[in-house]
């Protein structure tokens, strides 16, 4: 059976230099989308926090207070 006309080394480094590229793009785009759905997600629980502050009745530097204190009294329990 007759085989094709085999690629030189040259052609077969441009496909793949090609192949990386578009790869490439691809990441970027798909970086781009994952940014935006953290920034998405960011901004989702911040405004839960906002409202949860709201309907606490403190203000930031009283829950900051509270939250550091919280920190530094568990800070030494380690899970088993």
């Amino acid at each position: 059976m007759a085989r094709g006309q085999r690629k030189s080394i040259e052609e077969k480094i441009m496909e793949k230099e090609e192949l990386v590229q578009a790869l490439r793009t691809r990441l970027k785009s798909e970086q781009g989308e994952l940014d935006v759905l953290y920034k998405e997600k960011r901004e989702k629980d911040l405004e839960g926090l906002s409202q949860l502050l709201e309907e606490s009745g403190l203000n930031l530097d009283e829950a900051s207070d509270i939250i550091l204190e919280y920190i530094k009294t568990h800070s030494f329990e380690q899970p088993a």
